[in-house]
């Protein structure tokens, strides 16, 4: 049985621009992300900053917007001045959060000069787990201001006679949690993260400050901890954050696949709770909302406990993923897109060897896993208009969800360039699905391409050597008269690129 889905995409159903930000990512000083991953002196593919080309190309091509760093839980016990001037002169510390050691070889100004490299911004956290409000202003005045202070002239006397012109900076990482140093109630954040604000604000007020949201849905506080701190901080910052993972324990895949409607009532929710205080506070001002943690996180769980504390830079996290989680990944980037509207930075955590899209072997090569396709072709063909469809699919139950659609769907429209781009993931692990799609609002469009990412295999993942799960343009659809008509395969993440004919 062939399932049939129907969708309409009207070019005035509009949900926001689409803020490129969006397809963000992050780096913390964790595992092989920094060490091994984007930053490898003596590599045979290293630059004279020691810099991997290679890390570089594959990112570049990511057209990422802009990467969190340096943490993280790691950013909770960093002193920033550790990890700048000469390298000699930095110090190995004891790293609480990850228990390894860090040896500050690579800091702000590295990460800094790596960012531009990759055309990416800088998403910046501050410590607000041992430190506060003096030291994220030192921070802010070493990284931004022009000069002629003790802060900004140590900078030019590193090397660095421009301003850095950080504009995003994070507030302290997930102070809900207990395992988190300097963990805090809502209201001992709360006060700490306005009082930081406000001092951040006078030293350089064109800044965004990203507020500390629960740490994932489970938490007890769940949305209390967000509704108490914004209390405080919702006037002084531009953005609350949000962090989700999710993994595939039970080997229920029709459940795992699912996940993204748990994404999006999480997000709902936040917005919600954020309106709640702007209707409270008799705000004019609409929080916008940071997903700044996001991915699949579980095959690396066992592994971990083995590792041996107080090693410098070992293979923590070092998820293997396979093509349902690359399904997975589509689907929530769908549902991002799905809230462009209150979405405005996401970052897929991480970047390089640590829950990543990206992998290397020291000393050796770097390859893509499963899940950089799906990142990868949203980001590229993803900018523009977010457009609400109007959707009307089959659905099944599973264990933990019920009335699960089997087309989970989006689309995008680039006025620039003309062009539309469908994201959609077929949920079915049986059946293929003919998608019948009205685009009558778009007449004089036609295919451009279909990409198809599928495998019969669920678990099939790659390597350096093989890579088994790629794409192929192949997808079977076509459009006619206004009717866009497209069949999606069993289980698999499709994107349909439609452009004016007479171009």
């Amino acid at each position: 049985m062939t399932l049939k889905a129907k969708m309409i995409l009207e070019k005035d159903f509009k949900i926001s621009e689409v803020d490129p930000r969006i397809y963000g990512s992050f780096i913390e000083h964790l595992g092989r992300a920094v060490y091994g991953g984007i930053y490898e002196p003596g590599h045979h593919d290293a630059d004279e900053r020691g810099f991997r080309r290679d890390v570089i190309k594959l990112v570049s091509d990511l057209q990422v917007p802009i990467v969190r760093y340096p943490g993280g839980n790691f950013v909770s016990g960093y002193n920033w001045e550790d990890g700048v001037g000469a390298r000699e002169d930095r110090p190995r510390r004891l790293e609480l959060a990850w228990r390894t050691i860090e040896t500050n070889e690579f800091g702000t100004n590295e990460f800094i000069e790596w960012a531009r490299s990759v055309n990416a911004q800088v998403m910046m956290a501050v410590n607000l787990g041992t430190r506060g409000i003096d030291d994220a202003r030192n921070l802010l005045e070493y990284c931004n201001h022009p000069g002629g202070t003790y802060w900004s002239d140590l900078r030019k006397k590193h090397g660095y006679v421009q301003p850095h012109a950080v504009k995003t900076w994070c507030l302290g990482n997930e102070m809900d949690g207990p395992w988190q140093i300097g963990h805090k109630t809502a209201d001992e954040y709360g006060r700490l993260a306005l009082e930081t604000a406000k001092v951040m604000k006078w030293v350089d007020p064109t800044i965004e400050l990203v507020s500390c949201g629960s740490s994932n849905t489970s938490m007890p506080t769940f949305p209390q901890y967000e509704a108490t701190s914004l209390e405080h901080t919702y006037e002084a910052v531009d953005y609350v954050s949000l962090h989700q993972y999710y993994g595939n324990r039970d080997g229920d895949t029709a459940s795992y696949l699912a996940n993204s409607m748990d994404l999006d009532h999480f997000i709902k929710t936040i917005i919600s709770t954020c309106d709640y205080l702007k209707a409270k506070k008799r705000s004019k001002k609409t929080m916008n909302l940071s997903f700044d943690e996001w991915n699949v996180w579980f095959h690396s769980n066992e592994a971990d406990k083995k590792l041996e504390p107080w090693s410098i830079a070992p293979p923590q996290l070092e998820d293997i993923y396979t093509f349902e989680d690359a399904l997975l990944v589509g689907s929530m980037l769908i549902t991002l897109l799905k809230h462009a509207d209150r979405v405005k930075i996401a970052c897929m955590a991480q970047l390089v060897n640590v829950i990543a899209p990206i992998m290397t072997v020291n000393g050796g090569g770097a390859w893509k896993q499963t899940i950089y396709y799906p990142y990868l072709h949203a980001s590229v063909y993803g900018r523009g208009i977010a457009l609400q469809p109007v959707v009307s699919s089959p659905k099944y139950d599973s264990k933990s969800f019920t009335d699960v659609p089997y087309l989970d769907s989006v689309a995008v429209f680039n006025p620039e360039s003309e062009e539309i781009s469908i994201f959609a993931v077929n949920r079915s692990l049986d059946e293929s699905l003919i998608l019948d799609c009205d685009i009558r609002s778009f007449p004089g469009y036609s295919v451009i391409e279909h990409i198809v990412l599928e495998n019969d295999d669920l678990k099939a993942a790659n390597t350096l050597e093989i890579e088994r799960v790629k794409p192929h343009t192949g997808g079977d659809s076509s459009a006619r008269d206004g009717l866009l008509q497209a069949q999606l395969p069993k289980h698999s993440w499709n994107v349909i690129r439609l452009g004016k004919s007479e171009r």
